[in-house]
């Protein structure tokens, strides 16, 4: 198979990529709730699903669709090396103003990447209560009243 054929048939796939990662986050976004929507538009918590998945099993396919798209840009670049250096060379003429920027868009690819597996969350006491949240409320206030 020829280099424009591989080319053609990697560009079709992060397309398709790009398209169900921005469907699949639509879907996540609009469709799929989280319990405190679901609360607000039901009038009480449900789960919903879609194909037999629910939102958590949607955002899992999402991120594997993300990383195939990642490994896919990273064969689309490596196939055009030659080109794009050819052309980054042409537009920026000074060698360090080039080094510069290819180092800047290094760590801030790294960074966007990382920066969620290192990051702690902010832990703050639940104002909602849930079902199962309500229950031992309720069962506390029977024991408060039989005392």
């Amino acid at each position: 198979m020829d280099k424009s054929k591989v080319n053609l048939i990697i560009n079709v796939l992060m397309f398709f990529c790009v398209m169900a990662v921005t469907g699949i986050g639509l879907l996540m976004k609009y469709v799929l709730l989280p319990g405190r929507e679901t609360l607000a538009m039901y009038g009480r918590k449900v789960d919903l699903f879609f194909l037999g998945k629910d939102r958590h099993e949607w955002g899992m396919i999402h991120l594997i669709i993300a990383f195939v798209f990642l490994g896919l840009m990273t064969l689309h670049i490596v196939l055009h090396w030659k080109t794009m250096w050819i052309s980054y060379r042409r537009f920026i003429g000074n060698k360090v103003l080039r080094f510069a920027l290819v180092v800047i868009v290094a760590v801030a690819g790294v960074f966007l990447v990382a920066f969620p597996l290192v990051v702690n969350p902010e832990l703050r006491k639940s104002e909602r209560k849930g079902s199962h949240q309500r229950e031992n409320d309720k069962e506390k206030d029977t024991k408060k009243a039989t005392w």
